[in-house]
């Protein structure tokens, strides 16, 4: 585990030095800077895990410093030092975004503590969430910034990339962390029990109900509820969601009387909840309420950095529980898998590698160890090899073209179509805007037959 590096801020040399001499002796990378401006300077030149810095300070205080701060880094944590008379200041720069703040005079043990409790969000969070490229690095600042709220939040992609996983990680690094983590998957639960599974049933309030039974927002309470897959719901029970959500409390199947309910909700789906409002089929009022912060996750394919950093750790979790030594891949079966497109994303990748360590007869994984899948995605076909257009012919008419043959072969189903291209589902949709291409009237598609 890397060195964390903190920027510790004060206009007082004083306390700058005796700052800097307490953390480089607990190992951490200080960095010093005299006042707000030089902060912010630095803070745009190298990335820093923790600001630790004065609230009184001439020129930029602590809390202007804070707010231009998370303006183009989101995911760094503040602790601002005050003294007895700013307290109410230092309140403000928590609701601000600040992660703490310490009232001087502090001793060393009490800063130290504030410290490692602050950056032991970071270590859980590269623990829970493996990962090497960019975009999962984004999703990552986004999870510590929604994590201290209580507000709902929906994270989006297609299945198998990990949204349990991430709700998982908001939960453990919010106020929350102690509470409940429930979590429910809606498609795997006939509708008519969802009902009951959810909110609870009194007994006698249906056959079957020999006795009551609370619902998972009773035993989340306190805690977080994580929904998954909410865009399986159907509408009536839609509206019965957005009053839980609205009024905090819920009222068992067969109940007369609400039951109040502190409970945090995060929510997942695989399918374009926007399209889905607008074919009336999603409740627009539900969609806005789970839809208060929301977190994008990339498919595999398009965040390529990560398969290596994946197979390696799936072949150390999977190796675990053996006793035989899997030392790795030989050249060729890590190539296949670094090459292949992995359309079910995290979980294929991981099902695979599983496999292949208990089809492995050495202390290395083979091509022949992998699924046939990926071997015969490596083997294109003639058809496949792609060939340079026509002299003339700009690469956005090769673009759309390409495009409107998947359209076609999809009959204009955009999801199958953006699966075929490698793309994601918002990427098409954005690029049938741009072109121009849409699905032809009927009477236009049959005038050629």
């Amino acid at each position: 585990m890397s060195r964390k590096s903190i920027l510790v801020v004060d206009d007082e040399r004083a306390q700058r030095e005796i700052l800097e001499m307490i953390l480089s002796s607990e190992g951490y990378d200080v960095t010093t800077a005299s006042s707000g401006e030089a902060a912010l300077k630095l803070a745009k030149e190298k990335r820093f895990d923790l600001v630790l810095t004065d609230l009184k300070m001439s020129g930029m205080d602590g809390i202007e410093l804070l707010q231009r701060l998370l303006t183009f880094d989101s995911s760094i944590i503040v602790i601002l030092l005050t003294a007895h008379g700013s307290i109410e200041s230092a309140k403000e720069a928590l609701r601000r975004g600040a992660y703490d703040y310490l009232e001087k005079p502090y001793d060393r043990d009490q800063l130290l503590e504030v410290i490692r409790r602050a950056l032991s969000r970071l270590d859980a969070l590269d623990t829970e969430i493996v990962s090497a490229s960019p975009a999962m690095e984004t999703v990552k600042k986004m999870i510590l910034k929604v994590a201290g709220s209580n507000s709902t939040v929906l994270i989006r992609g297609e299945s198998g990339t990990g949204k349990e996983l991430i709700a998982r990680a908001i939960h453990n690094l919010s106020p929350r962390a102690n509470q409940p983590f429930v979590s429910v998957n809606c498609a795997a639960i006939n509708e008519n029990l969802l009902e009951s599974e959810l909110f609870g049933h009194e007994k006698g309030a249906f056959t079957g109900a020999h006795a009551e039974k609370k619902g998972l927002f009773e035993v989340a309470n306190h805690g977080t509820l994580f929904l998954d897959e909410i865009g399986e719901l159907d509408i009536g029970l839609q509206a019965k969601l957005l009053r839980a959500l609205q009024e905090r409390e819920i009222r068992r199947v067969g109940g007369t009387h609400p039951i109040k309910v502190d409970v945090r909700v995060v929510a997942a789906t695989n399918r374009d909840l926007r399209a889905m409002v607008q074919d009336g089929r999603f409740r627009d009022d539900l969609y806005y309420r789970i839809n208060v912060l929301s977190i994008d996750v990339p498919p595999l394919r398009e965040r390529r950095e990560d398969i290596p950093v994946l197979i390696d750790y799936f072949l150390r979790k999977h190796t675990r529980n053996t006793s035989r030594l899997i030392r790795g891949l030989t050249p060729e079966a890590r190539r296949l898998m670094l090459d292949y497109s992995w359309p079910g994303n995290v979980r294929q990748l991981e099902s695979a590698i599983e496999r292949a360590i208990l089809l492995s007869e050495g202390d290395q994984i083979t091509v022949e160890d992998l699924p046939l899948e990926v071997r015969q995605e490596a083997q294109p076909s003639s058809e496949s090899v792609f060939k340079l257009p026509p002299e003339g012919i700009s690469f956005e008419e090769v673009e759309r073209d390409l495009i409107l043959q998947a359209m076609e072969r999809t009959d204009y189903n955009i999801t199958k179509a953006a699966k075929l291209l490698g793309l994601t589902f918002r990427t098409l949709q954005y690029r049938l805007e741009k072109f121009g291409i849409k699905r032809p009237d009927r009477r236009e598609r049959g005038a050629g037959n």
